[in-house]
């Protein structure tokens, strides 16, 4: 069935994302005359760089140098980390920032007219620039939003449609209905997951978008079992959805965590409250069940100047009714980063050509089974760059969608997989849970024809929005699950109750791919390989 559109673009690069990683490639791309579109499911700031507290891992001047970077990273990656990713990327973060900076953004400056830096779990020394105290986040968006890209607000991508030369065109909804873009690039930077749990950090179009394009567009995804918690999110009694965190910054100025009875969480690891974020989530969620608690303590008294240093973290406990420079704050682990996603290499290239992933919905190798702290946005800023140069490859193939034909989307309500996923694939897991959280997404699953009423009003348009997130969510979860029951080892972020350590012969990376009648198939691809071989590109 063909179904009629509402409206038509040609562009060379449809960028569907607006946060750090979108953004920086539009910009790139732009730069080299390419027409660039950007597509985003939301406003302005409702993206997952918006709420980035910490700040930007970046190789100091002094003190430091790139092979300490890259060995933090690894460390913290466990052993899944491409070496010559890390240090690819790394070697790139001072132009990037130097970038960010021409283009506006204002960094925090210390006593000496330096930008100022903190230590963050997982960092060996200060290496962490930030703004705003802690709303580092908040200025990246601020100075990439004021460049003046051209972004198609409220448009979500339902389909990458790709041809014998590789990507043709993006199918999207929109407020005016549903579009076709024609274009020979396609970049995916649309974040996380998060909402595939009932927790999060994430702001609520993280639905998992991307790897489900990629999936369904024929490219493969890699080590999506690893999802980073962040340890230390406030909490508060019934709260659900996005959480605000408390940024390890904080601990990186001297704040410990506690238990209800004032002892030390993570007494007991060299590096104590500032250890990788995957052994402090796992301490904190072995301490609450030995307590029977839902929830540890973050002290932070002993901080001077707490408010003028974090004050968007002081905002947030006030309005929960804690004064942080008097009181412990309450927090817990909540789903916070997606480490695996998109198989690309560190230009963002794919395996179908002209289909580019950067930031956190891709997998370059930079993070392992666990994310070193900060290292996002400094991901985000070296390969967005890159990936709006590599577009600029495809200029001049021909690329255009002759017709919109409906598909089957097989969907599990929201409520069903956040439940599953919970209870089951959080910071700790076994194989049986894995199972149940499968048959009970499974069970829950329905299918229907994608754009069944073949309008193209917005009305019946929005409609199907909601469902089209439901199905990436549960197509992610599903990908997830899989992934999480081959891996039965412990390592990183992954943890598996009935094997509490890491086993050499699973040092590899998890990768997946949809058949073309829609079912996963799992292989293994070994750790430190170099260069991804990615195939046509």
């Amino acid at each position: 069935m063909t179904v009629p559109v509402s409206w038509e673009a040609e562009v060379d690069l449809v960028v569907i994302g607006g946060g750090v990683a979108g953004l920086t490639a539009a910009r790139t791309a732009s730069l080299r005359g390419l027409r660039v579109l950007i597509l985003s499911k939301g406003g302005p700031t409702d993206t997952s760089t918006q709420y980035a507290q910490g700040g930007i891992a970046v190789v100091a001047p002094l003190g430091d140098s790139v092979d300490s970077h890259v060995r933090d990273t690894v460390e913290a990656g466990a052993g899944l980390c491409e070496v010559d990713a890390v240090r690819s990327i790394v070697e790139g973060g001072q132009a990037a920032v130097a970038a960010l900076t021409d283009l506006g953004a204002v960094f925090d400056l210390g006593r000496d007219g330096q930008i100022s830096r903190t230590r963050e779990g997982g960092h060996s020394t200060r290496r962490i620039i930030h703004a705003g105290g802690d709303a580092t986040g908040a200025e990246v968006q601020r100075a990439l939003n004021a460049a003046g890209l051209p972004v198609l607000f409220g448009a979500a991508a339902l389909r990458v449609v790709t041809g014998a030369e590789g990507v043709q065109g993006v199918i999207a909804v929109s407020d005016n209905g549903f579009g076709v873009v024609h274009t020979p690039a396609v970049l995916l930077a649309t974040g996380g997951l998060g909402q595939l749990y009932a927790l999060s950090t994430n702001p609520p179009g993280a639905t998992g978008d991307g790897v489900a394009l990629a999936l369904w567009a024929g490219t493969a995804v890699a080590d999506l079992e690893f999802v980073q918690f962040h340890p230390t999110v406030l909490y508060t009694p019934g709260g659900v959805g996005r959480r605000p965190l408390i940024s390890e910054a904080v601990r990186g100025e001297g704040a410990i965590l506690v238990d209800s009875h004032g002892n030390s969480v993570t007494a007991g690891h060299p590096r104590g409250d500032l250890a990788p974020r995957d052994v402090v989530s796992r301490a904190i969620a072995e301490r609450m069940r030995a307590l029977g608690t839902d929830h540890v303590f973050l002290d932070a008294r002993a901080i001077e100047g707490f408010a003028q240093r974090f004050p968007t973290i002081t905002a947030s406990c006030l309005a929960a009714g804690i004064d942080p420079a008097a009181q412990l704050i309450p927090v817990a682990p909540a789903a916070h980063y997606q480490c695996g996603g998109v198989l690309t290499d560190t230009h963002g290239r794919t395996g179908v050509a002209g289909l580019y992933a950067a930031g956190e919905v891709a997998r370059t190798g930079l993070h392992g089974a666990n994310r070193l702290a900060s290292n996002s946005l400094l991901e985000g800023l070296v390969v967005g760059e890159r990936a709006g140069a590599a577009a600029a490859e495809r200029v001049g193939v021909r690329a255009r969608v002759e017709e919109i034909s409906s598909w089957t989307v097989e969907f599990a309500d929201r409520s069903v997989v956040q439940q599953a996923m919970t209870a089951h694939a959080s910071v700790v897991r076994d194989g049986d849970g894995l199972a149940r959280a499968r048959r009970r997404i499974d069970g829950a699953m329905s299918a229907v024809s994608s754009l069944d009423s073949a309008s193209a009003d917005s009305p019946a348009a929005a409609q199907h929005l909601r469902r089209i997130e439901d199905a990436a969510l549960t197509l992610t979860a599903r990908a997830l699950l899989g992934a999480a029951a081959a891996r039965t080892e412990s390592r990183g972020c992954h943890t598996r109750a009935e094997s509490p350590g890491a086993v050499e012969d699973q040092r590899h990376s998890t990768v997946i791919r949809l058949r073309p009648e829609g079912t996963l198939e799992l292989s293994t691809m070994p750790a430190e390989c170099g260069s991804v071989p990615l195939g046509v590109r």
